[in-house]
């Protein structure tokens, strides 16, 4: 009886440390984040540079401190999303019914901003992993050529 205590005792532990973890660092799990040497313009512009470079379309540039202003009169730091798509990902995914609900993920962003440090960031969703929670086609498009084209455009916009 003693044992079977023990056990579940330390098998409700792991589970409030296991969720404590993810509540924890989970924001760092699901974006990544990187400092660029360039300005937000510049940052943009090497990202789409890099993307077309590889096929990817550039479906637009959001301004959302711009929309902000617009709309609320709040005036906050730059932030730019670069909504990208590669139509040959894109079409594996949403052919498949049981994928569609993950058109919600797409196209996929990237986000250059400014913080109140000064420096410029960019950010991107981890699309390894939101592969592996959905499985599947999502997990061979998202956690393989999607994830690494990610990792390169990054890289191309945030090393001189």
């Amino acid at each position: 009886m003693r044992t079977l205590l023990v056990f579940i005792l330390g098998l409700v532990l792991g589970a409030v440390v296991v969720a404590g973890g993810i509540v924890w660092k989970g924001s760092s799990l699901a974006v990544h984040e990187v400092v660029s040497p360039s300005t937000v313009e510049e940052t943009v512009a090497r990202i789409t540079k890099a993307a077309e470079g590889e096929g990817w379309k550039v479906l637009g540039v959001r301004k959302l401190h711009e929309s902000i202003k617009q709309g609320a009169g709040i005036e906050v730091l730059p932030v730019h999303v670069v909504e990208l798509c590669h139509p040959a990902h894109a079409g594996k995914i949403l052919k498949e019914d049981a994928a569609r609900p993950v058109s919600v993920f797409m196209p996929c962003s990237i986000a250059v901003y400014e913080k109140t440090d000064g420096k410029v960031y960019v950010a991107s969703t981890n699309a390894a992993l939101l592969g592996r929670v959905f499985g599947g086609v999502v997990a061979e498009v998202m956690g393989g050529a999607v994830a690494e084209a990610q990792a390169r455009f990054v890289t191309a916009a945030t090393t001189k």
